[in-house]
C-alpha cells in the first residue's frame, strides 16, 4: 500500500489498482502548513521506503483587518505571507462584490453589512466575512461623585460580530491599562484621574470542520460505512456531502451511510457545512473499497 500522510487523517491507497498517488486537499487552510511525506510498504521483508526530505507546505490566509475611529471604519485586507508586486484586491458586501480594488476599505461607523475580501484572480479564496463594529458606548458606575479609596468600573460595549477584544488605555500613555470590557479601577487615588478609553478589535474565528470514517481500516465490498461530517458551527450548520463534484446528501446530522459499499462507491468525498455566516468545505476523504 502508499499512505499518504495527512494531518489527522491518513489516506490508504491500494498499489493493485493505482501505481501512483495524489494526496489532495480541498479547502486548504493555513493550518494545513506542514512538512508531508509518503512511506510504501510493500509485502517483501524490510520493504518500507519514506519519502525523504518530505514537502514543507506553507499557506497563506486572509483577514479583514478593522480599525476604527470616531468618525470612519477602515477595513484592510490582510494576507499572513508576503504578497509579490502590487497586486489589486476584491471587497465583497454581504457576499455581493464591489467595485473597489484597493488594499484598505473605509465605511460609515454606522454600517452593519459583512464584509470580505480576496486576492484578484483567487476570487474563489476570500477571508472570512467580518462585521465591522459600529460606534462603542462608555459608562462608569456608579455614576456620580467619584471619593478617593472608592472602586470604580469602566465598561466598554459595542456589537461587533465576531466577537470583538477590547484594550483600555489611559490618554497621552502608549501602554494598556487594562484587556477586557469591564476595566475595573480599586483604591481610586488622584493619580486615577484623567481621560480614558477603549480600542476594540474584531476577532475573527474560523470554523472548525472534520469528517471520519466508520469503521477505520481497510474497507470491503459488501460492509457498512459511514461517513460523519461535524462542525463547532454556531448557529447550527446545515451538511451536504459530495463524491468529486455530485451531490449526495443534504441535511443537519452530517451523515452518509452505505449500507453495502461496492467498488463503484470508490472515489473522493468532501462535505459542505454553511449557516447564515458563510460556508466551507472539508478536507478531501479517499474511499477504496476492496474486493471480497
Amino acid at each position: 500500500h502508499i499512505q499518504d500522510f495527512y494531518p489527522l487523517l491518513p489516506l490508504i491507497i491500494n498499489c493493485r489498482t493505482r501505481n501512483s498517488c495524489t494526496l489532495r486537499i480541498r479547502d486548504l487552510r493555513e493550518s494545513d502548513s506542514a512538512e508531508y511525506k509518503f512511506r510504501i510498504t510493500t509485502n517483501q521483508p524490510g520493504g518500507k521506503y519514506k519519502g525523504e526530505p518530505g514537502v514543507t507546505l506553507s499557506v497563506t490566509d486572509l483577514q479583514v483587518l478593522v480599525e476604527r475611529s470616531s468618525t470612519q471604519t477602515e477595513l484592510k485586507c490582510h494576507s499572513s505571507c508576503k504578497v509579490v508586486g502590487r497586486p489589486s484586491y476584491v471587497w465583497y458586501k454581504n457576499g455581493l462584490k464591489m467595485k473597489e480594488e484597493t488594499f484598505s476599505l473605509r465605511v460609515s461607523v454606522n454600517d452593519d453589512n459583512s464584509y470580505s475580501c480576496a486576492l484578484k484572480g483567487h476570487e474563489d479564496h476570500p477571508s472570512p466575512p467580518v462585521y465591522a463594529p459600529k460606534l462603542l458606548s462608555v459608562s462608569v458606575s456608579p455614576s456620580g461623585e467619584i471619593v478617593e479609596g472608592s472602586s470604580v468600573n469602566l465598561t466598554c460595549s459595542s456589537d461587533a460580530n465576531p466577537a470583538a477584544n477590547y484594550t483600555w488605555y489611559k490618554e497621552n500613555e502608549d501602554s494598556p491599562k487594562a484587556s477586557g470590557q469591564i476595566f475595573t479601577i480599586t483604591d481610586l487615588r488622584p493619580e486615577h484621574s484623567g481621560n480614558y478609553y477603549c480600542e476594540v478589535n474584531v476577532d475573527v474565528q474560523y470554523l472548525l470542520l472534520s469528517v471520519s470514517v466508520s469503521p477505520s481500516g481497510e474497507i470491503v465490498e459488501g460492509s457498512s460505512v459511514t461517513l460523519t461530517c461535524s462542525s463547532d458551527a454556531n448557529p447550527a450548520a446545515n451538511y451536504t456531502w459530495y463524491k468529486e463534484n455530485l451531490k449526495l446528501l443534504q441535511g443537519p446530522e452530517g451523515v452518509y451511510h452505505f449500507s453495502s459499499i461496492s467498488s463503484e462507491d470508490r472515489g473522493n468525498y468532501y462535505c459542505k457545512s454553511e449557516n447564515k455566516h458563510g460556508q466551507i468545505n472539508s478536507a478531501s476523504l479517499f474511499l477504496d473499497v476492496q474486493c471480497e
